[in-house]
């Protein structure tokens, strides 16, 4: 199956709050299609400066604006889409094979990262004329 970029998915996530303050608990399975093996963040990223700029040959994530803004560029090759993140309760769902560069940092911004792989640099595809020829095989 090859991925596009109707594939990505904005998902809401769950809201728990009351006079405390909001919690949004993410389950493997439930409110994204795979179990999360790895978490990671991004933060203190200067502005004017990019993130991302890669694909995956298999990991999928989510991921979510847990403070600030930012906007996610997905490209299929074929097709872009640009969709900023910027409410801690909705993530964006990108399989496989699809090219993400995270733009736009607005200050203090934080992205939470939920993986389905372990760290595997050979899992990286970095250069995007090598992503387009493996998205024609």
């Amino acid at each position: 199956m090859k991925t596009t970029i109707h594939d990505c998915k904005l998902v809401e996530l769950p809201q728990m709050y009351d006079q405390r303050g909001s919690l949004t608990p993410i389950s493997n399975q439930q409110q994204i299609p795979f179990d999360i093996v790895r978490t990671y963040y991004l933060y203190d990223v200067p502005g004017g400066e990019s993130r991302g700029g890669h694909a995956h040959k298999e990991l999928q994530q989510l991921i979510v604006a847990v403070m600030g803004a930012f906007d996610v560029v997905v490209d299929d090759g074929q097709e872009t889409k640009t969709l900023r993140l910027d409410r801690a309760y909705y993530g964006l769902y990108v399989p496989k094979m699809i090219w993400r560069e995270l733009i736009n940092f607005s200050s203090g911004a934080n992205c939470l990262v939920l993986a389905s792989l372990p760290y595997d640099e050979n899992e990286y595809i970095r250069n995007y004329n090598d992503y387009l020829r493996m998205k024609v095989q």
